[in-house]
């Protein structure tokens, strides 16, 4: 296979067929992410938002179809996983912090332990991380010591630490606050801003409006419509995206 170029698709879809059991999760679904874009993913629960993004780091195996990331196939049994996270990190809605770790331990432990890398050159990186996302002073606190939008925050400092091509969000707010949605959707507008090419699964939709560059809608595992925001918000098509639209918006 040619190696890939960057103006060729950064993760490429197609055709992504996932069953659980007798539940048909993803039913065909087919999108491209090109380098620096940030697509927003929208619809109802049970959608197969979030189980896309799995697919797409190889969390969860695909019944079949395609998932390009930079030119190599995700579910290649082939495929070195570890390498494929390297270059798509992700943020659960969950933190998954390690609790008896602090903040900054936590940031720098995949960098020291997977990759090998040394100890003095991952610190000064994750601590420039930790200001990046806005936590300065609180790189010796336990997550139990921070608030849900702090933990998230560390959450995004330790996959970006990773050094990733492109970074997936699944539900990252949900699980927050509402006084501290805002600080972690400032800090993800902050990424998009700089360049990183972001997949975001969200129900925040003000903020997929502003920062997406596509917004895709799926129901029932197949995508239903997609668009830039201002034409998908003000003009979609589709009788299914106007009826969820009416109920959120």
């Amino acid at each position: 296979m040619p190696a890939w170029t960057p103006d060729q698709p950064l993760i490429r879809i197609r055709d992504v067929h996932l069953s659980f059991g007798a539940v048909q999760v993803l039913n065909g679904i087919s999108l491209d992410v090109m380098k620096g874009d940030v697509i927003c993913i929208i619809g109802p629960s049970g959608a197969g938002k979030s189980t896309l993004l799995r697919c797409v780091n190889a969390l969860v195996p695909i019944d079949r179809g395609s998932i390009l990331v930079e030119g190599q196939e995700v579910h290649d049994a082939k495929l070195d996983k570890l390498a494929l996270r390297r270059k798509v990190g992700m943020v659960f809605q969950q933190y998954n912090l390690f609790p008896h770790r602090t903040a900054l331990d936590n940031v720098m432990m995949a960098p020291i332990h997977v990759l090998k890398r040394p100890r003095g050159e991952v610190e000064q990186e994750a601590r420039a991380l930790m200001r990046k996302v806005r936590l300065e002073g609180k790189e010796g606190s336990y997550p139990g010591e921070l608030s849900g939008g702090q933990q998230q925050r560390v959450a995004i400092a330790r996959s970006l630490a990773m050094q990733p091509d492109v970074m997936l969000f699944d539900e990252v707010t949900a699980a927050l606050d509402p006084e501290t949605v805002k600080e972690v959707l400032v800090t993800i507008r902050e990424l998009a801003e700089e360049g990183m090419t972001c997949m975001i699964v969200t129900h925040e939709m003000g903020f997929a409006r502003e920062i997406a560059d596509e917004i895709y809608f799926t129901d029932r595992g197949v995508v239903v419509e997609h668009g830039p925001p201002a034409e998908f918000f003000a003009h979609s098509r589709d009788p299914r995206t106007r009826q969820f639209l009416s109920q959120i918006l």
